[in-house]
Parts: C-alpha cells; sequence; structure tokens
C-alpha cells in the first residue's frame, strides 16, 4: 500500500546526536536525505519537529521558577529553531521547503494557514510545520497528529530513536517484544510512552493511523510510505 501524503514527525531530542544538547549536522543532513528521498517518489511530506534537543517546556517547568505555560512557549520556539534548520538542509539538497508556524513569526516563517499549507503540499512543497499547536500543555505529538488530520494526510509517522512500541522498555528488559500492530484503545490503556494521550486520542478520533519507526534506519521512510513495508515498525490504528 502506497500513501500520497504523509505526515512525519521528527524527535528534536535525536537531532543533538551524541552531544546531548544543539543540533548535529550530520544527523541533520542524514534526516533531510530520507525527507528527499520521499518527496522524489512524489508523495506529499508535512513535517513536525520537536525542539527538545534545545529546550523541553515540562522539563524548564519542574522547579516552579518558570510557569508552564511560558516554558511552553518556549518549547514551541524551539521548534522553530530546528524547523529553520530543517528547512535550509532541505534546499541545501534541491528540495522545495516552506516553514510556517503557529506562533506569529513573519521574519522566518509563514503563519499557519491549512489551506496554504495543502497548496504547497500540492505543489509538491515540503512544509515544515513549527511552533507546535500554537498553545501551551500541549506536545509536538499532538500538533503533530493535529497537522495530520487538518491537511488531511493518509498516515502520521512517528520517527524517533525506537523501532516501535513494546511490551516493556526495551533498553531494560532482553525479552521485550515489540507489537507490530496496538489498538488506540490498547495504547491510551496501556498509556504507551512513545506517544502521549492526547495525540493518540486525537488520532483514534480522526481514525489516523500511527506508525511509529526508527529515524536512523536508512530508507525506512520511504520504505513505509511508498511500500507500505510495516515490518519494521508499529502501527496503531483500529482493531
Amino acid at each position: 500500500m502506497s500513501y500520497k501524503r504523509v505526515l512525519i514527525k521528527f524527535s528534536g531530542e535525536a537531532l543533538a546526536g551524541s552531544e546531548g544538547y544543539g543540533i548535529d549536522t550530520e544527523i541533520l543532513d542524514f534526516v533531510a536525505n530520507e525527507i528527499k528521498k520521499v518527496i522524489d517518489a512524489g508523495i506529499e511530506v508535512g513535517i513536525v519537529i520537536g525542539g527538545g534537543n534545545i529546550i523541553r517546556g515540562v522539563t524548564a517547568s519542574q522547579d516552579g521558577v518558570i510557569p508552564r505555560s511560558s516554558a511552553d512557549h518556549m518549547g514551541m520556539l524551539a521548534t522553530v529553531i530546528n524547523g529553520i534548520a530543517l528547512q535550509e538542509a532541505l534546499e541545501n539538497k534541491g528540495v522545495a521547503v516552506r516553514l510556517q508556524s503557529a506562533i506569529k513569526m513573519d521574519k522566518v516563517a509563514e503563519p499557519f494557514i491549512v489551506r496554504k499549507a495543502t497548496r504547497h503540499l500540492e505543489k509538491g512543497r515540503a512544509v515544515i510545520f513549527a511552533g507546535g499547536t500554537g498553545n501551551p500543555f500541549f506536545t509536538t505529538d499532538t500538533g503533530a497528529t493535529l497537522r495530520g488530520v487538518q491537511i488531511t494526510a493518509d498516515l502520521v509517522i512517528k520517527a524517533t530513536k525506537v523501532d516501535g512500541v513494546y511490551d516493556k522498555d526495551p533498553n531494560k528488559f532482553n525479552d521485550a517484544v515489540r507489537l507490530s500492530t496496538i489498538t488506540y484503545d490498547k495504547a491510551l490503556e496501556d498509556s504507551i510512552k512513545v506517544m502521549d494521550d492526547t495525540a493518540i486520542a486525537l488520532a483514534k478520533d480522526n481514525s489516523m493511523p500511527i506508525v511509529v519507526c526508527d529515524m536512523f534506519k536508512e530508507g525506512n521512510l520511504l520504505d513505509i510510505i511508498k511500500n507500505g513495508n510495516l515490518n519494521n515498525c508499529s502501527i496503531v490504528k483500529d482493531s
């Protein structure tokens, strides 16, 4: 099964590489290459990237010095920084791309307008959605699902540091088993760690499948999207 339009959510933390902070340009270049392969295959691509490599709102607010609302807005700004970096990396490879922000920032990004975003996609441009949902208390996972629904994507892909959903933490348990398919209800019941409950609930309400895959496996995104190969990932969907 091939998909026509997808929303890919990348982990911001993964961009930091071994340094644990900031942007590793080798990883950024790798991500841009993987996106280019998908676009060159004629697939329309929307992108959301987290900001955990710079700041996470929930972490910045945990000691009470910075209120959660302000900390989350700081996190949204981090996603704009990552969005600018990814835009430049893609353009460096000849990919037409537009950056849209949920927070008004007209010096560096277009405002998010769903009709405009859809038109960009139809013209073969990648669209990066930065600034989260524009509201505090929502993660970029939820922002990714929301944008996926808004642009009527066929699929939301969470490309992260793990290759799917496991029955327990694979970093702690050698006998952890990857679940190839999991229902929305089961994911919510078990509060799976790879995506927050709000994102999953939104996906469930709109019957939006979510694939969780390893962003560092070369060719993985194209294989999933063009060939429908779900052997090396997990999918959350209706039963």
